[in-house]
């Protein structure tokens, strides 16, 4: 029987102990996906002693179907396609660069609002944690990757409370690493294993990341 997380904090928690081998390293960075990614990824770094910062993807919506992706942009400046399909659909380039231009807009504004000014890590050869409060489809966290891979950190290690098991072991294919706390089956949904499952306000996510802020700089 699997235990529900009580919140994304106590699952951040838990997550954490099973990264014990990434303590105090000075190479490693967590990277949470916002917003409810953030309150586990701030309880990982805090138990390893290592920074916290988002990274904050954006869907490339196909226009009239937006919730099938053509692609995705993230922090840092990056886009990926998915060549499948933009090719299958037919889409022009000029529609992928007004959407591309749009949710770039909408990065940045967010990127304003969590970060108040500070600038992002240095991801370049670096190990980086990224952090979400769980897979469902892992489209998001799928996303994440190849953008992050972009950066050229040194290695990507993929941890979260709870994953669907198959979508948890697909990960293992294009991430260095792989830890998900628990792999629930049947899986249902991410929120099915936390009691309280409530959304992250922004203003949770500014607070967090300052709080980090202070931590790192005070180290």
């Amino acid at each position: 029987m699997v235990t529900r997380f009580r919140d994304r904090r106590d699952a951040g928690r838990q997550l954490a102990t099973r990264l014990a081998p990434y303590a105090l390293d000075a190479s490693v960075l967590v990277l949470a996906l916002p917003r409810g990614g953030v309150p586990v990824g701030y309880e990982v770094a805090q138990a390893l002693g290592v920074p916290l910062d988002v990274f904050i993807v954006r869907k490339l919506g196909v226009p009239g179907q937006e919730e099938l992706a053509m692609g995705a942009v993230a922090t840092g400046g990056v886009r990926v396609l998915n060549d499948d399909v933009v090719a299958g659909l037919g889409i022009p380039p000029y529609v992928i660069e007004a959407v591309t231009a749009w949710q770039q807009r909408e990065l940045e504004q967010r990127e304003r609002l969590y970060r108040d000014n500070r600038p992002p890590h240095d991801v370049q050869g670096r190990t980086v944690i990224l952090v979400d409060d769980g897979l469902a489809t892992g489209a998001t966290m799928h996303a994440a990757v190849k953008a992050l891979r972009l950066q050229r950190p040194a290695r990507i290690i993929v941890a979260v409370p709870t994953a669907a098991p198959d979508v948890c072991e697909a990960f293992r294919t294009v991430a260095d690493d792989v830890v998900c706390a628990v792999t629930p089956e049947p899986f249902y949904s991410v929120g099915l294993w936390y009691e309280d499952f409530s959304q992250t306000t922004d203003e949770e996510v500014r607070e967090l990341l300052a709080r980090a802020a202070h931590t790192e700089r005070a180290a």
